[in-house]
């Protein structure tokens, strides 16, 4: 197969930061050029201060299973930091090329194969939303209420080494966590402080021990700070706090006992204020994605390898939301967030070709 990158090569060089929604929107606006004629009509929703999120539609026969693409138009590179785009024989280079611009372009390239040979493209829908990389936390309602209505979902993020498709991932909840004391000089009048930093402290300890790793949990204080000086009773201390898990029991546990342990006294005279939640639930694998694989491997030749990961995305969104879905089906690449992401020409050719015998199949 040979590739024409140029229409990649576009999508890269937009600066598509989650931040600069001009750049997010000329994306969104570039895949609208892109699948318009293929017969897709498009919804937007509008968004003032993140780029807007899009629905690609097709047409839909009754009694045909309705599928839904599911991709991303943001990257996480500020403006100035990351554009370029380049390749040589085996790689393509530069930001989104793997997460998640490349997957897009797997995606768009299979429904023109499909389209060239069919004069349409049925029973296929595309949402491409635009926060994924800062968590989804306007989009994933969106993602929810949409995943209603179809039977079947593929994700387009990066594909393993392997080319394993994703069955699941842990769930996130993030929480932020203010602590009040009472300042007071700390020689003088150390009894008359009351120290959050010594709150924290006790707090991050607890914290830290809802960990489970034999259940595939961890709960992570990744950021602490808090005080004025070192002759001075700290009167605020902060905690930032990341939990991931990998079932709903022991979603249900941390959540719980996380909320608990915000209400307790570590020190007497301390206020705790929490702000955060859940971000993402749990994407488990079950029976109904091994009956989808057990399709695929019926229509491709040969099984697709599968692996779970403990990283999220949007798969974890629409699989809580209870639509069996498959995540990977981008190209296979490294260096995905940091400025040597890139992502190999010969996964791209893989992944063009599977995604259009797939997609094929639902015609």
């Amino acid at each position: 197969m040979n590739i024409d990158f140029s229409d990649l090569k576009k999508l890269v060089e937009i600066n598509s930061w989650t931040g600069n929604k001009q750049g997010v929107d000329l994306n969104r606006e570039l895949m609208m050029a892109f699948l318009s004629p293929l017969g897709f009509e498009n919804e937007v929703y509008h968004r003032e201060h993140i780029g807007s999120h899009i629905l690609f539609k097709s047409q839909h026969g009754e009694n045909k299973p309705r599928v839904l693409l599911l991709g991303h138009l943001d990257t996480v590179f500020p403006p100035n930091t990351f554009e370029s785009f380049s390749e040589d024989e085996e790689w393509i280079y530069g930001p989104g090329v793997c997460d998640m611009k490349g997957g897009n372009f797997v995606a768009l390239s299979a429904l023109r194969r499909i389209f060239a040979d069919n004069g349409s493209v049925n029973h296929i829908d595309i949402l491409l939303v635009s926060d994924e990389e800062t968590g989804s936390d306007d989009s994933k309602y969106l993602t929810q209420e949409l995943a209603k209505n179809y039977d079947v979902c593929f994700d387009f993020e990066a594909a393993g080494r392997e080319h394993e498709v994703v069955v699941a991932r842990k769930g996130v909840a993030t929480f932020y966590i203010d602590l009040v004391g009472k300042a007071a000089h700390a020689g003088n009048h150390y009894v008359d402080g009351v120290n959050a930093n010594l709150a924290a402290a006790k707090l991050l300890i607890a914290l830290t021990e809802l960990t489970d790793l034999a259940q595939g949990t961890t709960v992570n204080v990744g950021k602490i700070e808090g005080g004025i000086g070192a002759n001075t009773i700290s009167p605020t201390s902060h905690l930032a706090v990341e939990a991931r898990f990998t079932s709903e029991e022991e979603k249900d546990r941390v959540l719980a006992d996380i909320q608990h342990l915000s209400h307790e006294s570590w020190v007497a005279g301390i206020e705790i204020k929490m702000s955060g939640g859940l971000q993402r639930g749990v994407m488990a694998a079950n029976h109904q994605q091994t009956k989808l694989l057990a399709r695929l491997a019926d229509v491709l030749g040969y099984a697709l390898k599968t692996e779970h990961r403990g990283g999220v995305s949007d798969a974890n969104v629409t699989a809580a939301a209870g639509l069996v879905t498959l995540d990977g089906f981008g190209p296979y690449g490294d260096g995905d967030h940091t400025v040597h992401e890139r992502a190999s020409k010969a996964s791209f050719e893989r992944r063009i070709e599977e995604v259009y015998k797939i997609l094929l199949s639902y015609q």
